[in-house]
């Protein structure tokens, strides 16, 4: 059997962090609504490590670690699966899953900042109208008058934000930490560090643990997908693309994530947008384009 060619391996990985993380917002809401989020993840995570170092034994890949990537993958474990995720699910408590993936949507602006003072690499002209183009999508999102007097739904909003704040960190430090060449096993590492961590939080927080025969289909069949597509798929999909391509190229499921989140929340959940939330999302999507489509130099 030939092997793929990068170029095909980097479409295959855009496509399952565009299709796939685009549906776990949906999915994680549904879990949500019956399992507490700390948990929840916990689970996700732990299930999914499971199955990827047994699959990794199988294929007699090489699951040595040092000290270095060890601390580099519990560092990346916190921000992207801890914080990213862990709390971004219990944010969605608050708001509606197509509204969260709007918010995440922001994340490329998020990373542009952040490698300017990171890296100190300067705005190009396209850039900078993106992030303006951020900026007002951001404004016309959260500040309208029926989110503005919910607290609940203005404390998610802004915990979503720290969310892809520490994500987009994250996808930053990434692109040069020192971790396990194979990235199979580094999702691995990853993902069994971040669910000792989210086990530790649940614990903390006093929330009730729930045996999976106790969760109904819809929880048992979203975990399900989660576990597999989502960790498994997904989640090493882009930390191959993380070290293949930019941060700010792999941040461009930002296009596509909230498309799908909305359409499948509207056909599953029967979630609304309203009409200042379409023009914030076009106006903001606008903004994504101009920064991750401007060319190299």
């Amino acid at each position: 059997m030939p092997k793929l060619s990068s170029k095909a391996l980097i479409i295959i990985a855009f496509i399952g962090i565009y299709v796939i993380w685009g549906s776990t917002y949906l999915l994680n809401k549904i879990s949500v609504t019956e399992l507490p989020p700390f948990f929840l993840a916990a689970i996700r995570f732990f299930s999914a490590s499971i199955l990827i170092f047994s699959i990794a034994k199988a294929l007699k890949f090489n699951l040595k670690i040092s000290k270095k990537q060890l601390l580099n993958s519990t560092l990346i474990g916190f921000l992207f699966l801890v914080y990213g995720n862990g709390v971004f699910v219990w944010a969605l408590k608050y708001v509606d899953s197509g509204f969260g993936a709007l918010l995440a949507s922001t994340q490329p602006l998020f990373v542009l900042l952040l490698m300017r003072f990171i890296d100190n690499k300067k705005m190009k002209p396209k850039s900078l109208i993106g992030v303006g183009l951020g900026v007002i999508g951001m404004y016309l999102l959260v500040g309208q008058q029926e989110l503005v007097t919910d607290k609940d739904t203005l404390l998610g909003i802004f915990m979503i934000f720290t969310c892809v704040f520490a994500w987009s960190y994250g996808s930053v430090f990434v692109g040069k930490a020192d971790l396990p060449k194979n990235y199979f096993v580094s999702t691995g590492y990853q993902m069994l560090i971040a669910s000792i961590m989210l086990t530790i939080l649940s614990l903390i927080f006093g929330e009730a643990w729930v045996s999976p025969l106790h969760w109904s289909i819809n929880v048992q069949l979203s975990m399900l997908g989660l576990v597999t597509f989502g960790s498994i798929a997904a989640f090493t999909a882009f930390n191959y693309l993380l070290k293949q391509v930019s941060a700010e190229k792999v941040a461009t499921s930002a296009y596509v994530n909230p498309i799908v989140a909305m359409v499948l929340g509207w056909y599953v959940l029967d979630e609304t947008l309203s009409t200042q939330s379409i023009i914030a999302a076009a106006v903001l999507l606008t903004g994504v384009y101009f920064i991750t489509s401007r060319k190299k130099t």
